[in-house]
């Protein structure tokens, strides 16, 4: 059974769907390491710098955002790190 749970902001959805199917793949792998060990080093989860948000990496180029509240693990954006700027 997973420690964790996955919620998603009504936004993601759309960003996921534009990823490329190489990215999908990689993305759903490392989901299943968030759910079950946060800790795995491929993740490489850190605190965004003057936020409460997070990310992981997916790949070098793609990261996925998120906010853990209790066990959950809210997800809000996926795709490139480019992005990160923004939060």
């Amino acid at each position: 059974m997973s420690k964790y749970l996955i919620a998603v902001e009504p936004e993601f959805f759309l960003q996921y769907d534009n990823l490329p199917k190489q990215i999908k793949k990689k993305f759903k792998k490392q989901l299943i390491y968030l759910k079950e060990n946060p800790k795995h080093n491929s993740l490489q989860i850190h605190r965004l710098e003057w936020s409460d948000f997070w990310e992981f990496y997916v790949d070098k180029g793609y990261r996925c955002v998120f906010k853990q509240e209790g066990n959950v693990y809210k997800l809000y954006y996926v795709g490139t790190h480019d992005i990160i700027d923004k939060f």
